[in-house]
């Protein structure tokens, strides 16, 4: 799968060739930097001090060098990939070579950085249910109102908490309807591909 790049983002990456090697290194580590602790105007000010460039040259080079990394990472791109994906660029084959290094080098850590930035969703861990009927009431001898109770026990960050619902049948055939269709768009190329994508 090759990664698509903008014209911003082909524009911010192409600033590379004109830093040379060692930039590319130190704005590699700035773009992990950028993703684990946030932005850090300071370090992109010393890098431009160090670099003798614009503080706006290091901050576009970051801002590329972060999109390309952590696409890349997220959709696990392979190695040809990669370099099938920047060779759009123009750079130099020193310089292709030395972002595909930093990528292999940086994959894993931001893999897991942006696990870590997923939010945390409460998961699934067991179900009760009861169905109760009424029958008769004072005012009505003969009725019918069934009522169907749900114990929902959900798993999040090692708490568990439960949520009482409380429906008509009706509803709960609707609900179901909807889960059902819900579990049946999933099964689309369209849909898998997004899920392939979000992983």
């Amino acid at each position: 799968m090759l990664l698509v790049l903008s014209e911003e983002q082909k524009a911010h990456l192409g600033c590379l060739p004109r830093l040379g090697g060692a930039a590319v290194g130190e704005l590699g580590r700035l773009a992990v930097e950028l993703l684990r602790r946030g932005a850090a105007p300071r370090a992109c000010e010393a890098a431009a001090r160090k670099l003798n460039v614009g503080v706006d040259t290091i901050q576009h080079g970051v801002e590329g060098l972060t999109y390309l990394l952590t696409e890349s990472s997220k959709l696990m791109i392979s190695e040809i990939d990669f370099q099938d994906s920047i060779c759009v660029l123009g750079f130099s084959d020193e310089l292709n070579k030395l972002l595909l290094q930093l990528y292999l080098d940086s994959r894993k850590e931001i893999r897991s950085i942006l696990s870590e930035l997923a939010p945390k969703l409460p998961s699934y861990h067991s179900l009760e249910w009861r169905l109760d009927v009424q029958l008769a009431s004072r005012s009505l001898r003969q009725q019918i109102k069934p009522a169907v109770t749900i114990k929902l026990h959900l798993h999040q960050n090692e708490d568990q908490t439960a949520q009482v619902l409380q429906t008509d049948p009706s509803t709960l055939l609707h609900l179901i309807q909807q889960l059902e269709q819900a579990l049946g768009e999933m099964k689309t190329n369209h849909c898998r591909r997004i899920v392939r994508n979000m992983k």
